[in-house]
């Protein structure tokens, strides 16, 4: 059966801490990759397949995406509870525009267009990895169709990029979503462990690609691999103020890692490496420190 596609979720309301301190000053969303805001891009190519309706769920620093309403005519839908709860809540909040659609990350890239105006089944989008990967792995029948997946495997289809809900997966989905939403053990589930939990009356179908085709990036130091524009020039203010105190250029500074806050789990600063140096840097007093 062909579903006609009605509308495209893009998820974007996440904090992105990994992706400090360029998360700290903007939504990972919103950075430009290879000469194009991330998520104008995928905008463009839902737009370039005639979806109809495409909703973009905010949270944090919603307002920096607010002048894309005006430029491409999409819908924003703020999520409010994007900093107790995990994704489950933006599926939450767009439930109402859900039947056959494209449920999307908003930092993900893709090299070629894989949208299509009509998709026979649904389905998750993979890649392979070769060796051992930590990700989500796939298992199928001969079908296609997803039977199980385990956290980290060897050789593995696993799950990364967009997927393709029909109309009977995202009735049943949210109909199990809505029974379990208020649960204290559904606030900290990503959806697609609603989906695994619930796997037996959930279809959907593994959609492999190259892996040259989807990209998604953690850290500065994955999308430095990838726009290699970055390596000297961070368009961060923060790393721009830091290479200035230090003496250095953008690119000496590497192997950043977010350092949070024991009591909330909010980001609070970063470590990195200059040289064979090691530094911290907080946030809220701007204080840089070698360690």
């Amino acid at each position: 059966m062909n579903y006609k596609v009605s509308s495209a979720i893009i998820m974007a309301a996440g904090t992105s801490s990994r992706f400090a301190p360029i998360s700290y000053e903007k939504p990972k969303a919103l950075i430009e990759v290879k000469g194009e805001i991330l998520i104008e891009r995928q905008i463009r190519q839902l737009q370039e397949k005639n979806i109809p309706q495409i909703v973009i769920v905010t949270g944090y620093k919603s307002e920096q995406f607010d002048y894309l309403k005006e430029k491409y005519g999409v819908i924003i839908l703020k999520n409010m509870e994007y900093n107790t709860r995990n994704n489950n809540s933006s599926i939450y909040v767009a439930r109402d525009y859900i039947k056959n659609s494209y449920i999307c990350s908003a930092d993900n890239y893709f090299a070629e267009n894989p949208f299509e105006e009509t998709v026979d089944h649904g389905y998750y989008a993979a890649l392979y990895s070769r060796g051992y990967t930590n990700e989500w792995c796939l298992k199928t029948d001969d079908e296609g169709l997803i039977k199980a997946v385990t956290i980290g495997g060897h050789d593995s289809w696993y799950m990364l990029g967009h997927t393709f809900w029909d109309e009977n997966f995202s009735k049943t989905f949210l109909n199990i979503l809505e029974k379990e939403y208020n649960l204290p053990e559904t606030t900290d589930l990503l959806w697609e462990s609603i989906y695994l939990n619930n796997i037996d009356k959930l279809n959907l179908k593994i959609r492999k690609y190259n892996d040259d085709i989807i990209f998604e990036f953690d850290t500065l130091d994955e999308l430095r691999e990838f726009d290699i524009s970055y390596i000297t020039n961070t368009r961060s203010s923060i790393l721009k103020k830091l290479a200035k105190e230090l003496n250095i250029t953008e690119s000496k500074i590497l192997n950043i890692k977010t350092i949070k806050s024991k009591e909330n789990n909010t980001a609070i600063g970063f470590n990195f490496t200059v040289d064979n140096s090691n530094y911290s840097y907080t946030y809220n007093t701007s204080k840089l420190t070698k360690f």
